[in-house]
């Protein structure tokens, strides 16, 4: 078996909703990112924080993590604060609590070669809890009907179900660079039930290449968007608004596009990527050239411009005060806040348009309040 599962809990959510794209990805290389390895570096990290804390002997990795840095070090310090308070709580009802870290997790009841790894498993009689820890700060993790929990969650019940008095299962995604710390609980038989009736089904498909493609917020980690046809398909459908300009739609037409925007110019992103990567590679596209972009002088050595200068008598340096987010990485986030918390603000937003199931409370233009006012006048 390969390091990665075909049908991995990682991938869940676009398996899950579209099941052909599970065969059609394994043509593609994973090449990986700098993001992906920098959450590689991070949960190895929260992995070493968290054995300290429990008293396990483990070798400290900061040495050979890449991308180490102060941030990293708090966000695995409150990672492994947080288990361990979850921990003291657990062994409050239940004396033989259990904690796993970095736990192998196998759902293969379900789906074909399934299983995946825990990031933390705490064990106890009444509430099992999974936490998964994300680093990335791009995409906010729910943890609300999140399928790669639930399937981690399926995986430890495997393991421990029928050993513990397991009621509910405590899903948590902890991810701290977007203050993000999202929790849901179900009951046992309602997880059970989601895996027959959902999951099973679409893991049958997604194993033997069937199904059918979707598209959806899930094409955004897919390997094949690129090529994709149905996600063409289905960008490509906007098409028949004919690029009129607003005034000449109606509002449900506006409102059909609106909410396929940011889809469509992610898509449109994806293939000038493509086309660009590809004529590096060598690639010809008629009607197109690979040409130098412009550039911007720079020095050849930054300590010699300033010895120079500094020698003509001038001062070679900017002098100005670091931003706010290199202020506090270079004090540290307690120190940042006793020194400087009364002298930083936040001022409001610009207001922006999203959809409904943005948990952000909506904002009242200036015509709403007018007729509010106007609503309570006449009331009144």
């Amino acid at each position: 078996m390969g390091k990665h599962a075909l049908l991995s809990a990682s991938s869940s959510h676009r398996w899950l909703n579209c099941p052909p794209s599970a065969r059609l990805c394994e043509q593609y290389e994973d090449k990986g990112s700098s993001y992906a390895a920098e959450g590689t570096d991070a949960h190895t990290l929260g992995e070493y924080r968290l054995k300290t804390a429990l008293g396990i002997r483990a070798k400290d990795p900061t040495a050979h993590l890449t991308y180490y840095n102060e941030e990293m070090e708090e966000c695995a310090t409150g990672y492994s604060a947080y288990i361990m308070e979850l921990m003291e709580t657990a062994k409050q009802t239940c004396a033989d609590t259990v904690v796993l870290i970095e736990q192998r997790l196998d759902f293969s009841k379900y789906v074909e070669e399934g299983f995946g790894t825990g990031d933390c498993v705490i064990i106890a009689d009444g509430t099992l809890h999974i936490v998964d820890y994300k680093h990335g700060q791009g995409v906010l993790v729910e943890a609300t009907d999140n399928p790669q929990m639930k399937l981690y969650a399926l995986g430890a019940l495997e393991l421990f179900d029928g050993i513990y008095d397991i009621n509910t299962v405590s899903m948590t995604v902890y991810q701290p660079r977007r203050d993000n710390i999202s929790t849901h609980t179900v009951f046992k038989e309602s997880l059970y039930q989601w895996a027959e009736e959902v999951l099973k089904p679409a893991a049958e498909l997604a194993y033997d290449g069937e199904g059918e493609f979707q598209c959806g917020d899930w094409c955004q980690f897919c390997k094949a968007k690129n090529d994709c046809r149905k996600r063409a398909e289905r960008n490509l459908e906007l098409a028949k608004y004919d690029f009129k300009l607003p005034p000449l739609l109606e509002d449900d037409e506006i409102e059909s596009i609106l909410g396929r925007i940011d889809e469509l110019v992610s898509w449109a992103s994806d293939i000038k990527d493509y086309a660009f990567q590809a004529a590096l590679s060598g690639k010809h596209w008629s009607g197109w050239k690979l040409v130098e972009g412009r550039s911007n002088r720079r020095y050849t050595n930054d300590e010699a411009v300033a010895a120079t200068v500094s020698a003509a008598g001038y001062d070679p340096y900017e002098h100005k005060v670091m931003g706010i987010t290199a202020m506090e990485k270079a004090l540290g986030k307690t120190k940042f806040a006793d020194l400087l918390g009364g002298l930083v603000e936040k001022p409001q937003g610009k207001p922006t348009l999203v959809p409904e199931s943005d948990k952000r409370p909506a904002i009242h233009t200036a015509k709403q309040d007018f007729n509010d006012n106007e609503e309570e006048n006449s009331n009144g």
